[in-house]
């Protein structure tokens, strides 16, 4: 079973997909740490140094060698994966179920102004000028996001519970 989890940053890909990883006994991936250790640099680091057109070549790099992958796996992408270089489509032609954690508008924003300090994308902006840049970039992300074959709703859910659901789905 090839699991690929989706959504806009702080949607909990990465937090939910550890707990799923463990309730279903599947390794746990993270392409942004596997892209870490492939370049030897942090994303922010390589957006710093080789710029955001780079990232996404090496993204799409990656994204297509995880998916060739043997084994099983449950897969966290970046929040922007979905959105360039036809990686959708790669994903839905494989036999992999790919999952869009959606969460609501606001429900974004908070989590993002939360989390604002560990997101670089927002790191540098205001807190009155989050909620219109996440509800903008939701909505030009939202048609990717929407390719999932699944879509599970996480507003007013914990990330264990979101898990769990899955897990329920899937088992």
């Amino acid at each position: 079973m090839k699991i690929i989890l989706l959504g806009y940053m702080a949607s909990g890909k990465t937090s939910i997909g550890k707990k799923l990883a463990k309730n279903l006994s599947l390794n746990f991936l993270d392409l942004d740490d596997y892209i870490q250790e492939k370049e030897n640099m942090t994303i922010p680091e390589i957006f710093k140094v080789k710029g955001e057109i780079y990232f996404r070549k090496i993204e799409n790099t990656y994204l297509l060698e995880i998916l060739e992958m043997e084994q099983d796996y449950i897969l966290a992408l970046g929040g922007g994966t979905p959105c360039y270089a036809n990686n959708m489509n790669a994903i839905n032609k494989t036999e992999a179920i790919s999952i869009y954690l959606q969460g609501n508008t606001n429900t974004m924003i908070d989590r993002a102004v939360r989390k604002k300090a560990k997101r670089p994308i927002i790191a540098s902006l205001s807190d009155d000028k989050i909620p219109e840049f996440v509800a903008k970039h939701l909505f030009e992300r939202r048609p990717y996001y929407e390719q999932a074959k699944m879509t599970v709703k996480i507003d007013q859910k914990t990330k264990k519970e979101v898990a769990q659901e899955l897990t329920n789905l899937l088992s």
